[in-house]
Order: C-alpha cells, then structure tokens, then sequence
C-alpha cells in the first residue's frame, strides 16, 4: 500500500507492505528518506539518483533549520541551536542575561498600555521568527502565540515580553524535544483552558498535549473563537478540540497499519469530564451545542475516554498561562523537552559541528 500527503510545498509519501514500510518526506529540494528496511531505503536513493542528481548526505543531522542528535538509547533530540543563534544575532541579543521562564507568571498582555514600537515591521519579523522554533520547543507555545496577537499594533510592552522571550532562549540554546522508543502505542491526551483569560475580549485560551506512548507528538495553544460563560464551558470547548485532534490521530495511524487502544483525555475540571458522559442536555449548555454532542458520541461510542485528574499533574497548564520558574521547569520536562547537554548523545560532536557548518 502506498499513499501520499501534501501540504503546501511539503510531500509525504509513504508505502507499506508486509515486510517493510517506507517513508519519503520532501521540502521542495530537500528530502528525508527511512524506513525499517535499510536495503529498500538504498534501492529507492539510487533510483531517484538515476533520475536526478542528488547530494546524499548520509544520516539525518540537520533539516530546515533542525538539528537532529540520535542518543544512545536509540532516541532522537530534535533541536533548533543554529536558528536561535542566528535569530539572537538579528535582535543583537547574543550576550543577553538569561532567563529562566519565557513569561513573568502571572503575566496579563493587553492590547493597550504603553506607546508604539518604533519598527513595526522587525516587531512582526521577529516574533514571525520565534514561531517556526515551537516544532521543536512546545514550552514556547504560550508565550509565542500571546505575543502574535498584538502584530496589528505592538507596542512596546509587547516588545518587553518578545525579548523576555528571546532571554530565555539564551538560556536553553541546546533545548531540544526529546524523542525515543517506547514499547507501548498508545494515545494520551492533556486539556486545559484558562476561562476569560484576554483583557480584551474576555475569550478564553485552550491548550493540549498529546503523546503516543512516551513521545509528544501533537501540541496546541490558542485562543477560542467564541466568549465562554463558565469554566466548564472554556474547558469542554478545549476537550473537544483535542478530541478532533485524536480522531485524526488515530485515523492517520490505522492507514500506517498501527492499531492503538481507545485514547485517553485527562482534564482538570470535574464539571466538564461529567458533562462528557451524561446524556442530559441542560438549557445552559444550548450555546455550545455542537461541542457537546461531538465528544458525547466519541465517548459513547467508546472512541475516546474522558478522565478526571488533580489540577497540579496537567500537564497542559503550561500551554495556556505563564507559570512559576518551579511549575515551568517541572511541566517543560513532563513535555520531554530537554538539553541535549544532559544526555548521552552517539557519534562524534566536532564531525556533526563539520556537518552543520557544511550545510548552512
């Protein structure tokens, strides 16, 4: 079997057969190649060499801007060190004190409250910049994703926060998500929401994780489209969200013929975990109708649960509010990001250092 995906400019190609699975990514001219067969990978380079002229470069080191370290449980670290230099360098912020969150807890932006930038256009050129770093940074996502909101009009107080940011980055330069094997496939999901957390329009901010067995593999902050009148009601908009986000999940899985058990959801509120399973529709729930019965017919279908936990293990927390150095630290490594300082990394740092000059 063999299908493809695009998006864009990018490509997935991917076959599978009894004996091996293969996988093709490409980016206009750059192109990943693996699968579980090393010879059929082989075969597939040299026929597309016949076809084309190609550059192999041999193992993945370095792709668009990502930096890849294999470590020696058989793990990845996929970080970004080179564009945070090169983004520090634009901002003349690469001998900055560092920081050790990303956002002052407890931090409110609004939209008003000190006079313009000076420059716009760098503003929304930097802050365009520090997004592509949340593919490998989901710690970042909060923060980045407050600060997008204000591109119409920044003002200086938004600019404090932006070199907050870039502070932090300073920081946690090696940071990377960590990536490794996990004997079991299943879906885990984290939903959390901050009820009217915008000074401005009083909309609420959803955020969720989810791993497939120990590895991050999908992450989400944004703000809602629609004002919530209750916790609950922010919270279930955010469950139904990650629960369109594990359908998809799961259904991309099946095609790549890997079968997992029925996901699971955790959420911190205790209102919307039972409005997920009682089939009693309230007068007070008529507004967001739609959410409702979407994730009631996933649970009665038994296609996902919806599970209860205490709010200090949410994970999700750190994707929809600025938190302490202490919460931060603790949910930024639950998110598997990590140093690559701290692990064991395999193969020869200065021939990987030769390899990264040679490509950028």
């Amino acid at each position: 079997m063999g299908f493809t995906a695009a998006k864009s400019d990018t490509f997935l190609f991917i076959k599978i057969t009894q004996t091996f699975t293969l996988l093709v990514l490409v980016y206009v001219d750059d192109i990943i190649v693996t699968g579980s067969s090393k010879s059929e990978v082989v075969s597939l380079v040299t026929k597309l060499n016949s076809m084309f002229k190609l550059n192999d470069l041999g193992p993945l080191h370095y792709f668009l801007g990502i930096e890849v370290s294999n470590t020696t449980d058989g793990g990845l670290v996929l970080s970004q060190a080179k564009y945070i230099r090169d983004l520090l360098h634009r901002v003349k912020m690469t001998d900055s004190k560092s920081q050790p969150t990303p956002m002052v807890s407890g931090l409110k932006l609004q939209a008003n409250g000190s006079a313009a930038v000076t420059d716009p256009t760098f503003y929304r050129s930097i802050v365009g910049g520090l997004q592509y770093i949340t593919i490998t940074r989901p710690e970042l996502s909060f923060s980045i994703n407050r600060v997008c909101q204000f591109m119409h009009n920044p003002q200086e107080h938004h600019w404090k926060t932006v070199k907050r940011i870039l502070r932090y980055l300073q920081g946690t330069i090696h940071y990377g998500l960590h990536l490794k094997k996990s004997s079991q496939l299943n879906l885990t999901a984290y939903s959390d929401s901050d009820w009217g957390s915008d000074l401005d329009d009083r909309k609420s901010t959803t955020g969720f994780c989810v791993y497939l067995g120990q590895n991050l593999v999908s992450w989400c902050s944004r703000k809602q489209q629609a004002i919530s009148r209750s916790s609950t009601e922010a919270e279930y908009r955010g469950i139904a969200a990650v629960t369109a986000e594990l359908v998809w999940l799961k259904s991309l899985l099946s095609e790549l013929h890997i079968s997992v058990p029925v996901p699971k959801t955790y959420c911190d509120n205790l209102g919307a975990v039972l409005l997920a399973a009682n089939p009693i529709l309230h007068s007070r729930t008529k507004h967001f109708e739609l959410d409702l019965y979407f994730v009631r017919d996933k649970v009665m279908k038994g296609e996902i649960q919806v599970i209860h936990l205490p709010a200090r293990f949410q994970v999700a927390d750190i994707l929809t509010k600025s938190l302490s150095s202490f919460q931060f630290e603790e949910f930024r490594h639950k998110l598997m990001v990590t140093s690559k300082d701290n692990m064991s990394l395999r193969g020869d740092v200065k021939d990987n250092r030769k390899r990264l000059k040679s490509v950028s």
